[in-house]
């Protein structure tokens, strides 16, 4: 678990990547308590960055935003090129609420997505947004991929409390030369795939789909959650609001309570931290 696997069925001129999130995917969902709806989303949402992180070529990180205006406002996951994860949702519904009960246009109503890629060596990131289309994470993705690589797509999702997986293949340039039958067949093939499938071992699964196919099954890339307590930037943040501003904050509060709600991390601070970043001038003794 926790590895991004892709393949090259050869003799088609098709693309693919299996996405297997294990221990990594119940990292970032470990201190939340979602509703599963929205926790099964966020799941394949999480598999879907890690793939598309994977291509990252250079130093940076990938973003994705799903917005709207449903039980569901925010669902938000990111990586960067060493596939270093971490995600959150917001949401209204309540924890005990029934799964499946809801469509992703259920879930988010009216929304966009929001793509961000920010190379480590470019001050401005590049952004693309795009309303959201389809009944499912996979069919919203599919139709994003089309337009921007301009070739087909198809991607298959899952998410558990344990795991969250996903199948994807592309069409390459070649594909039609090499048989003009072959995306069709193996499109075909793919879509008999079930849920819990996913989490097969790669071998295993890529030949119960393909076995009649020459796969070439490529060395994985390793994913893991990646969230940990930064608290200098935090200070750093509290530093430029300027000593008035912490002296009033503190006036309606004891305490300075900062979250991050991406990683879910608290912070909290008490009045002793106005003088620690902005030390008192010294005591004039005589």
């Amino acid at each position: 678990m926790d590895s991004v696997h892709p393949f090259l069925l050869e003799d088609l001129d098709i693309r693919g990547v299996l996405v297997q999130l294990g221990p990594s995917w119940a990292a970032i969902t470990g201190r939340r308590n979602y509703a599963v709806p929205v926790r099964d989303l966020l799941g394949e949402l999480a598999a879907v960055t890690a793939l598309m992180g994977s291509n990252l070529k250079t130093p940076g990180r990938l973003s994705f935003q799903l917005q709207g205006h449903g039980p569901v406002s925010m669902l938000v996951m990111d990586c960067n090129e060493q596939l270093q994860l971490r995600g959150m949702a917001k949401s209204e519904l309540s924890a005990d609420a029934e799964a499946n009960v809801l469509t992703v246009g259920g879930l988010l109503g009216d929304g966009r997505l929001v793509l961000t890629l920010q190379p480590k060596t470019a001050e401005t990131p590049y952004q693309s947004v795009v309303p959201i289309e389809g009944n499912t994470l996979a069919a919203i993705f599919e139709h994003y991929l089309e337009q921007s690589e301009q070739q087909p797509a198809r991607l298959w999702l899952a998410a558990t409390a344990d795991t969250a997986c996903g199948l994807f293949l592309q069409k390459l340039p070649d594909a039609d030369r090499r048989d003009p039958d072959g995306w069709n067949r193996i499109e075909q093939l793919a879509a008999t795939v079930h849920p819990e499938e996913l989490a097969l071992p790669p071998e295993t699964l890529l030949t119960r789909l393909f076995g009649e196919e020459k796969v070439r099954l490529f060395a994985p890339r390793q994913a893991v959650w990646h969230c940990p307590r930064d608290e200098e930037k935090v200070r750093n943040m509290l530093l430029s609001l300027g000593r008035e501003e912490l002296e009033a904050m503190l006036a309606d509060a004891e305490v300075i309570a900062i979250e991050d709600e991406i990683c879910g991390h608290e912070y909290r601070f008490g009045a002793e931290i106005v003088d620690e970043l902005f030390p008192p001038d010294g005591r004039l003794l005589h």
